[in-house]
């Protein structure tokens, strides 16, 4: 997240119950009418606060989607990082690949405001960068699991093959979401077997 996106971080307990109700109403009017249409007054509204409590936050509705983003990127990597914890061998590997990406898939396809602000990826700047910085986290978690079970030879090449999956995942599941629900199993079965070939594929057997 950019140092720019929060005008004020609260630390107040009234500021932080204010900063939240700001982030409720806008996910709400996100998940109603898309993020286009997002105007501060109308958080203000919805959060049953001064339009100015909604400034002393944040600048614009650009910094409030960039936080929002952020919250659903480190609920992400909450999760990985679960996961990569049970991974040993190469069989609890493959399980916990097949578990991350079918709650990655859910998560994407049961929240409406979540595939709105990922879809402004295509031409938020900020966004991109933010994106192609949260793969990389990702990439370096999955590859510290798997690099125990790697041989030596295989580290540098396991290493860029994370980072470039984790950004593919994002999106391939995108794309699934848009499909109709057979179509979109099939899709995300074919990821999960290229996922595995390319993550997995370079461990010992």
């Amino acid at each position: 997240m950019s140092a720019t996106t929060l005008r004020r971080k609260p630390a107040q307990a009234r500021s932080r119950a204010r900063y939240e109700k700001v982030l409720a109403a806008a996910r709400a009017l996100i998940a109603e009418k898309g993020s286009d249409a997002l105007k501060m007054s109308e958080i203000a509204e919805r959060a049953n606060v001064p339009i100015g409590s909604v400034y002393q936050f944040f600048p614009d509705k650009s910094a409030i989607i960039e936080t929002l983003a952020g919250l659903y990127m480190e609920e992400v990597r909450a999760a990985l990082k679960e996961g990569a914890a049970a991974i040993k061998d190469r069989q609890s590997a493959d399980r916990e690949l097949d578990r991350l990406l079918d709650g990655y898939y859910a998560f994407f396809l049961n929240d409406p405001v979540v595939r709105d602000i990922w879809s402004g990826t295509q031409s938020d700047k900020r966004l991109q960068d933010m994106d192609v910085e949260d793969s990389r986290k990702n990439g370096e978690i999955f590859y510290a699991a798997l690099r125990p079970l790697a041989p030596r030879g295989e580290w540098k090449h396991l290493k860029t093959s994370c980072f470039l999956m984790m950004q593919l995942t994002g999106a391939a599941v995108r794309f699934a979401v848009l499909l109709e629900p057979k179509e979109a199993a099939r899709v995300m079965a074919e990821y999960k077997r290229l996922l595995r070939a390319q993550l997995l594929g370079p461990l010992s057997p």
